[in-house]
């Protein structure tokens, strides 16, 4: 098992923007007498460095994260010299994190060890850890032992919940959370020294840190109740993190591609935009091989029939590309016409930062954009990706102040607008010149006859309107304005 130790998740000094580079200082102490250190006067004036300080972070960061220690500076003294072994580790460094390979402490490289990461040792590449310990069973539980106060505790259920199905979702492993008695992976929030022999240092310190597979403490993670744990970026955010020390705890290290959830240093990855690279997937993949074909939703309370009840209604429906999208609650179905196939997953397992409960949808053909509201927010995907900057106020597409959601959207191909249903009413968009046309909104019933008074969902496939009302679809003609067919809402289903 490997030590918890050597999984601290560390960060010695807070991180700060740098300026100019305008004066260069020679070390004198400790192993660090030749090293030249090339850093900003700035910066030693705001942050009361001194070259003896700055010797202390670049020992105790090579000692940390790559293998420097005493034994092997004694050991290798005849065969070379103390400013050799330090030049060479500090190159490995440097090359790890794609800086230039000076062997130099200058202020890139000095920087870059001012910020907040994790303590598992840097290697070249993906890597596993030491001995490529793993988990020997593919069910594993978890339990949250206790709760942060900076977030709502169904906030934190939820969140570890997303950060467990990242993992779940390229993988046969299934996570099951236990709320009480001994899990295979513990989850603690705690101050200072916390039993483990590695304590916390504080706020913008150490995060959190996270042991192998193994008995024991093996798997456990431990979070640092003096960060700030947000669901979002007002302190911490707590899934990316999470997500991470998870991956420690199913037996990965750190990989040197900074689109990894597994890079070693906190803040390089959007929350709103998060995917596992393919550097994340080919090492968990490594160790536990690909999901099983056919693999199920992720979720024992809500099995595969509940798609034919007949009384099943949904929250929103879009088309996206080839497919048809039917979202409801925390799940989605995926509908592939031509196929004549269809798929069932939760929201969270397919996109981690949407929020479950969507309320409509639409798709903008030839543009390969998605949109999705919840409330008086909305989301853009292209491409099926969630889309930076996002989620936006509804307020910024033209609506008045007193329309808190959105009931249905859908977008016709034919004019270029989209239909926003709120009660028994309907505004217009002109999605060309991105504003809403005058005089809306109208009532449903009068603009589209035999709909009414409120939508649920609604899409647009083949010149055909579906409105979803309950558990009842009708199919309405959008170029001779009338309904043509009354149906079953999960008709589309093949039940």
């Amino acid at each position: 098992m490997v030590s918890a130790e050597r999984l601290l998740c560390a960060s010695e000094i807070i991180a700060a923007p740098w300026p100019l580079l305008v004066t260069t200082l020679h070390i004198a102490s400790g192993f660090s007498g030749w090293l030249q250190v090339t850093v900003s006067e700035a910066f030693l004036s705001n942050k009361t460095i001194s070259p003896e300080q700055a010797a202390r972070v670049l020992e105790r960061y090579l000692r940390n994260f790559y293998d420097l220690n005493e034994t092997d500076t004694i050991s290798t003294k005849i065969m070379k010299s103390k400013r050799n072994l330090l030049e060479e580790k500090l190159q490995e460094m440097q090359q790890f994190f794609g800086l230039k390979v000076t062997g130099q402490l200058d202020a890139p490289t000095l920087e870059l060890m001012h910020t907040p990461r994790c303590g598992v040792p840097d290697v070249q590449h993906f890597s596993t850890l030491d001995g490529r310990p793993v988990w020997k069973k593919r069910h594993i539980t978890y339990r949250i032992t206790n709760y942060t106060p900076d977030m709502r505790r169904e906030d934190v259920d939820s969140t570890f919940e997303k950060a467990f199905q990242v993992w779940s979702h390229v993988t046969p492993l299934k996570f099951n959370k236990i709320n009480s008695g001994e899990a295979d992976i513990m989850i603690l929030f705690a101050y200072g020294a916390h039993g483990d022999l590695n304590p916390f240092d504080g706020r913008n310190g150490i995060l959190a840190h996270a042991v192998g597979p193994g008995p024991g403490l093996g798997g456990d993670a431990h979070f640092d109740e003096a960060e700030v744990w947000s669901k979002n970026y007002r302190g911490t955010n707590l899934f990316l993190v999470a997500v991470h020390e998870i991956g420690h705890s199913l037996g990965l290290g750190h990989s040197s591609d900074r689109t990894s959830i597994m890079f070693p240093n906190y803040g390089n990855l959007d929350f709103n935009t998060f995917r596992l690279s393919a550097d994340d997937i080919r090492g968990i993949q490594s160790l536990y091989g690909g999901p099983e074909k056919h693999q199920p939703m992720p979720n024992p309370d809500r099995p595969t029939s509940v798609a034919c009840d007949p009384n099943l209604s949904f929250d929103a429906i879009t088309t996206a590309e080839d497919n048809i999208f039917f979202f409801k609650d925390r799940f989605f179905w995926r509908k592939i016409p031509a196929k004549a196939m269809i798929s069932h997953s939760l929201i969270s397992s397919v996109w981690p930062t949407l929020p479950s409960g969507i309320q409509a949808a639409y798709e903008i053909k030839g543009r390969n954009q998605v949109f999705l509201f919840k409330d008086d927010k909305y989301w853009l995907m292209n491409n099926l990706r969630l889309q930076v900057n996002y989620p936006k106020s509804i307020h910024s597409l033209g609506f008045p102040g007193y329309v808190r959601r959105i009931d249905a959207a859908v977008f016709n191909p034919f004019i270029y607008k989209t239909y926003f249903f709120v009660g028994n009413q309907y505004w217009r968009y002109d999605e060309r010149r991105g504003s809403m046309d005058p005089g809306y909104p109208q009532f449903t019933s009068k603009r589209f006859s035999g709909i009414g008074p409120k939508v649920d969902a609604v899409f647009f496939f083949k010149k055909y309107y579906y409105f979803f009302q309950g558990a009842n679809q009708l199919e309405y003609d959008a170029l001779a304005h009338r309904v043509t067919k009354r149906l079953r809402s999960n008709s589309w289903f093949s039940c």
